[in-house]
């Protein structure tokens, strides 16, 4: 029957339910979590009796805990009841949702059955829903949280404190107290069992640690990197274990470094050699990546760790910081090409680039060189790959061949045959791009383009050495590279030939190009210069020589200073009929 305090009835119920299923998870054992169980019921549901039923691995049900009563606890703890007894009564009496309720009427089937309990003989109710001793209610609880699920056990509850049959409320409360145990239940026999095998695991590996100890401490505290990665499978180069040395060179965390190989962090023009060595053994020089994206010249060496029976299983990598020592390699070789000075590259460095560019076999009469602007891209007459409209088949936007050599745009492709017949007429082609000069007409520009090669003297520069010394000319030195590196395209070639000699490499130039190169290069050098508080002029003269195939580099070199000097001397004339 429903009274105004009925609201308030569910609410403190809700409350102790709260509790109760909150401390169904602080247990820290099986058996604590049991007894929890049943405490709750006498806490929180408003009984004065429990008993919780465990299915035992046979399927019989045993006593696991008892709540409320000493003497119930004593008479009913450990006592096992079977299972078809326990099913004889889960399929009987009332079905209230999951719960099953026998009444006394219909109970004393069961007084002569094998199940445990503590019942007591009663007076007839006085009205139709007061509780009787000899009633019966059980709440069974499942691995799936209902009655789809394995049964895992009953609780079973006796003796209300009202004295009354539980109502819809009381009876939803206990289905979901029934829910949460079994779900701590469950969790409780998940965690001893973990304990176990745990317990089993550590047993079993207590004679492997001992002998891994000496090889871990090996690898830790080596003063060199070392890594152990994984080989086969989907993961194979992934990086298993890192030591200290090793994450303090990439400075990367080890936990970062489990999530990537080798061939994550390899500078890109090293991977080739990187898979090299995961494939042949042996040692390799190569750069890794560290944390802040610089790179790092390591050593790696590799060995395999293998398996007597699956074969090969880990690699082990050494890893050797040999950054100091590539880096002097580097400096070696930077000076040995470079101007100490300016930095610009040496006479020795601007011969072997020019050299590059040259062959000994002149150019055939009517052949394209490398900026001819008859050429584009494939040869004309390579006709059986013509597409429609006589596009060529590999000709890209604008008509430039996709194959196109060195010359850049309007330059031959490196398929063309010298003379600009086919590749397909049966004769080999050359794959070489020839330097061809530019016709020596000077009126006229017929737009071939070719190697401009400018040698720049400085005029003045001896006076500035001998007034100021030799600090204020090595200043005017460094100042005159700047400008004119400064001053040229990106793959352009700016060297110091030495004393106050410079010389321009400008691939795809025509003569024109090359003349207001020259202009543009000697407006750059000649504002005043701060030399020590002091302003400076220099001038500057510049040769125009054109490199072509079947001259040396020093043929070529030779040619431009001479047109140098004729410069020098002709403005020389004009400044002496100025004055």
């Amino acid at each position: 029957m429903e009274t105004e305090s009925e609201p308030y009835i569910r609410l403190a119920t809700l409350r102790l339910l709260h509790e109760v299923v909150a401390d169904l998870n602080t247990a820290r054992s099986l058996a604590d979590t049991v007894q929890t169980v049943a405490d709750g019921v006498i806490a929180g549901l408003g009984y004065e009796l429990s008993a919780v039923n465990l299915v035992r691995p046979d399927g019989d049900l045993i006593v696991a805990a008892v709540g409320g009563s000493a003497g119930a606890e004593a008479l009913m703890a450990g006592r096992v009841g079977s299972r078809a007894s326990w099913e004889r009564r889960l399929s009987m009496g009332d079905r209230w949702g999951d719960l099953r309720f026998i009444p006394y009427t219909e109970g004393w089937v069961l007084d002569e059955d094998d199940v445990p309990e503590w019942h007591t003989p009663g007076p007839a109710p006085r009205f139709p829903d007061e509780w009787h001793p000899m009633d019966r209610l059980l709440a069974p609880m499942y691995t799936a949280g209902g009655a789809g699920g394995e049964l895992i056990g009953v609780i079973s509850v006796d003796r209300p404190r009202n004295g009354r049959r539980p109502g819809p409320w009381g009876r939803e409360a206990l289905q979901m107290y029934a829910f949460h145990a079994a779900t701590a239940i469950g969790n409780a026999r998940l965690r001893a069992n973990m304990q176990r095998a745990l317990l089993r695991l550590e047993r079993e590996q207590q004679a492997l640690r001992a002998s891994e100890e000496s090889f871990r401490q090996a690898f830790e505290y080596a003063p060199s990197g070392m890594a152990i990665a994984e080989m086969g499978g989907d993961h194979h180069g992934r990086l298993l274990r890192a030591n200290d040395a090793l994450c303090r060179l990439l400075g990367r965390t080890a936990s970062a470094l489990r999530r990537c190989s080798f061939s994550d962090l390899v500078h890109p023009e090293d991977v080739g050699t990187l898979m090299r060595t995961f494939a042949e053994g042996g040692r390799a020089e190569l750069r890794l990546e560290r944390r802040d994206g610089s790179y790092v010249w390591v050593s790696l060496r590799n060995s395999v760790v293998a398996d007597a029976a699956d074969g090969p299983r880990f690699q082990l990598t050494h890893v050797e910081d040999i950054e100091e020592r590539k880096r002097h390699e580097l400096q070696l070789a930077h000076r040995a090409s470079h101007d100490s000075l300016t930095g610009l590259p040496n006479s020795a460095e601007l011969r072997a680039r020019l050299g590059s560019r040259l062959c000994a076999h002149p150019p055939r009469p009517g052949e394209s060189g490398s900026g001819d602007a008859e050429a584009g891209g494939l040869s004309r007459g390579y006709d059986a790959f013509d597409g429609p409209g006589g596009a060529g088949l590999f000709d890209g936007p604008g008509g430039t061949g996709l194959f196109d050599g060195l010359g850049g745009s309007g330059g031959p492709g490196v398929f063309e045959r010298p003379g600009g017949s086919a590749v397909g007429g049966g004769i080999p082609y050359e794959p070489h791009v020839h330097a061809i000069a530019p016709r020596e007409d000077d009126d006229v520009d017929d737009g071939h383009k070719g190697l401009a090669v400018l040698f720049c003297d400085l005029d003045g520069f001896k006076s500035i050495n001998d007034r100021f010394g030799h600090h204020a000319g090595d200043a005017v030195l460094i100042e005159v590279a700047r400008r004119l590196a400064g001053g040229v395209r990106e793959g352009d070639t700016v060297a110091r030939l030495g004393g106050d000699e410079f010389v321009v490499l400008a691939d795809g130039l025509g003569r024109a190009d090359a003349q207001d190169l020259a202009v543009r290069l000697r407006n750059a050098i000649t504002p005043p210069i701060r030399v020590d508080g002091r302003a400076v002029r220099v001038g500057a003269s510049f040769g125009i020589g054109w490199a072509s195939c079947g001259m040396t580099a020093e043929e070529v070199l030779h040619s431009a200073d001479q047109r140098m000097y004729v410069e020098k001397r002709s403005r020389a004339k004009e400044r002496r009929r100025a004055g």
